[in-house]
């Protein structure tokens, strides 16, 4: 079904508000008045954990992320020394309304399908209004699924997916659901809205033979856990060189990250990055690039544990305080 989104209030009629939401908060809490149209960062949160199969939580992330972000992370960039808004105006839409956000059945396939088709449909209708006022979206998750819906909508400007993760996500099917966490990226580019050539997958170090051998014979570029172990210098020369002139879009999984980072994802696996490989992968993204959108996803949240909220909000502020972000100003 479309959605009529030829104004702000009737694209905020399918979101909650970010202080209806469990945070109570906005992403950052920015000390000045930010409107719509004042922005060019725009924050929505996906809060689904429908077809995560192992850790729960990820649903949680957007409430981890407004919560550290406003209450415990300030706001400038230490080691540049500048404010967050003197870089990126930010306004926070909330986190998007859903009805079966939380299907407890993983065996109900068409209901998942449905959910899924349901979502692809409101993200893409959200992205293109949000595009067509020259704002940069950034979402929150939620499951790693989002992506597709997400991407199929921005890839028309074929842009350079650089893809943050401990996993491929290139299952063609897994547990007999062909869209869940652990495919997005199979799918981008068997149904030919990616092409392997323009997506670099880092940080990887689990996955099956055939995803591997998926990747290698889509020409899909990988530098795994080892070579940003071994050969880190060559990792951030070939971002910087191959994000030269190019439009740039992250997907930015937080297991990318060492297990002992991670208390709560679903998924954390060892031989992960540190928070400062991570700042020089971010800072080797060439200052010509232009960011055409990013999604953060599998945050997770319990026991009233906010690290990875943290974690999560600092790696955000990196990115949107990034030197190629000029851009949007």
């Amino acid at each position: 079904m479309g959605l009529k989104l030829d104004s702000l209030e009737n694209l905020e009629n399918y979101f909650t508000k970010p202080e209806n939401t469990s945070a109570g908060c906005n992403f950052c809490d920015i000390p000045i008045p930010v409107t719509f149209d004042m922005a060019n960062v725009i924050i929505l949160g996906a809060p689904i954990d429908i077809t995560t199969t192992f850790g729960k939580t990820t649903s949680l992330g957007p409430h981890a992320i407004r919560t550290t972000s406003s209450k415990q992370v300030e706001t400038l960039i230490y080691e540049k020394e500048i404010e967050i808004y003197d870089n990126a105006v930010i306004y926070d839409l909330g986190d998007m309304k859903f009805e079966d956000s939380k299907i407890s059945n993983v065996n109900d396939l068409a209901k998942i399908t449905s959910f899924w088709n349901d979502f692809d449909q409101r993200i893409s209708n959200i992205l293109k209004t949000l595009i067509n006022s020259n704002k940069l979206p950034v979402i929150l998750g939620g499951e790693h699924t989002i992506t597709y819906g997400i991407f199929r909508e921005l890839s028309k400007d074929k842009p350079l997916l650089l893809h943050f993760d401990a996993h491929r996500d290139m299952k063609s099917i897994y547990e007999g659901m062909t869209m869940c966490h652990t495919t997005p990226f199979f799918h981008l580019i068997e149904n030919g809205y990616l092409k392997g050539e323009n997506l670099v997958q880092i940080g990887v170090r689990q996955g099956d033979a055939n995803e591997n051998l998926f990747a290698s014979k889509n020409d899909v570029t990988t530098f795994n856990a080892w070579d940003c172990f071994y050969n880190f210098a060559r990792v951030k020369n070939w971002i910087k060189e191959n994000t030269c002139h190019r439009k740039v879009y992250i997907s930015f999984d937080i297991d990318v990250y060492d297990i002992s980072y991670l208390p709560c994802t679903g998924t954390p696996e060892p031989f992960g990055l540190n928070p400062f490989q991570i700042l020089e992968l971010i800072n080797s993204i060439d200052t010509t690039a232009s960011l055409t959108g990013v999604d953060f996803v599998e945050t997770g949240f319990k026991n009233n544990d906010f690290r990875e909220g943290a974690l999560a909000t600092q790696t955000l502020l990196r990115i949107l305080g990034g030197s190629f972000m000029t851009s949007l100003r």
